[in-house]
């Protein structure tokens, strides 16, 4: 049978209770046993008994389980069992804190074509980084009966408690952009660790010793550890040594809907400071093209000449159809990514084994903030 999953059990149960097999007053299987018969999470199942439930098809009794109504509903009352869409659809959530054409924008490309490959359709919603949302996004989606999720988590210390029982239950479900330590879910990434590696072993081979790193806060965020983890190797494996004075990570101009006048005024103020500070960098790595840009800024209003002066690599930027780039930086493949986190999907829908940990390739593209 085709259609949600949640759809199969409701219909599986139906039958069972218009034969006769399941009788009127009869014990019907808990959301656990239905969930391991079936080899979905509780959350599926639960969604199927509630839809039964509400069709007046069985009666709920806390602590006892769900009993077959003893008056059962007339076949046209029975609201479950008509489809609002096509049985071969799947209905995926995808979930992010935004995007922007240096990054994001092709990931969710590539989520929407590789899904409508497979006949799915797609909601999505964007949290601003916030971790209240993407809970409410969670929780309205699964109301709402997504059949799998893929989701770019919030940067923060903590994982929401909606995001946590997903991983518990077992429900479809893909990471995008970053693993996140300590749960046994399904992800699909970069491998931040080696690309930082290779981005500040670009700087390193210019003859760049004195080299500064800028970044998010860390807060637990993988991608960003691993950066940080990347250009400390590199700089270890060139014989130096990572100088804690050199790493600026309080900085919060991000994505777009952070990339706003007051952070960016913050951030510049607090960028300058730091390169003021440190008058011996001739080189930086950004760990995101918005911070890259806003490092750009300072430098030129201290007549810091780029690269002359001074280098800058980054991660991501918009694309150019010319070739034609502000900073070197290394480029994810994005579309890749989207495309993988739905394949990784349907391997779960298909009870295929899957891996953990899945990355995707990155390049180092050239740009005119360091030399050729």
């Amino acid at each position: 049978m085709d259609g949600p999953l949640y759809e199969q059990i409701y219909h599986y149960l139906l039958e069972k209770i218009k034969s006769g097999e399941l009788p009127r007053g009869g014990r019907v299987p808990s959301e656990k046993e239905l969930a391991d018969q079936f080899n979905v999470s509780r959350i599926t199942s639960k969604k199927a008994l509630e839809m039964l439930s509400a069709d007046g098809l069985i009666e709920r009794v806390q602590g006892k389980g769900s009993f077959v109504a003893e008056t059962l509903p007339e076949p046209e009352q029975i609201q479950g069992a008509r489809k609002s869409y096509p049985q071969s659809w799947k209905l995926v959530g995808l979930i992010l804190p935004d995007f922007a054409d240096s990054y994001g924008l092709r990931m969710i490309h590539g989520v929407e074509e590789r899904l409508s490959e497979l006949g799915c359709r797609m909601l999505v919603k964007i949290t601003y980084d916030k971790r209240e949302e993407e809970e409410e996004a969670i929780r309205s989606f699964l109301q709402l009966g997504v059949d799998g999720f893929i989701i770019f988590p919030v940067h923060g210390e903590h994982y929401n408690s909606e995001l946590l029982r997903l991983v518990l239950d077992k429900h479809p479900l893909v990471f995008v952009d970053r693993y996140l330590k300590g749960l046994a879910a399904c992800s699909v990434y970069t491998d931040n660790r080696l690309a930082a590696f290779e981005l500040t072993k670009h700087l390193l081979n210019r003859g760049h010793e004195e080299i500064g790193f800028i970044s998010l806060p860390v807060e637990n965020t993988s991608t960003i550890e691993d950066r940080i983890q990347g250009y400390t190797d590199a700089l270890i494996q060139h014989g130096l040594r990572m100088n804690p004075q050199h790493l600026m990570t309080n900085l919060f101009s991000s994505v777009p809907r952070s990339f706003e006048e007051r952070n960016v005024q913050v951030d510049f103020a607090n960028v300058q400071k730091f390169v003021e500070m440190n008058p011996d960098l001739t080189a930086f790595v950004a760990v995101e093209y918005n911070l890259a840009l806003i490092l750009r800024e300072v430098l030129l209003s201290m007549n810091r000449r780029i690269p002359e002066d001074c280098s800058i690599v980054c991660f991501d930027s918009p694309h150019s159809a010319f070739n034609k780039y502000l900073f070197t930086h290394v480029s994810q493949d994005e579309f890749a990514m989207g495309r993988g986190a739905a394949d990784l999907l349907q391997m779960q829908w298909d009870m295929k084994e899957i891996s953990f940990n899945n990355t995707v390739p990155f390049s180092i593209v050239q740009g005119d903030s360091t030399t050729a």
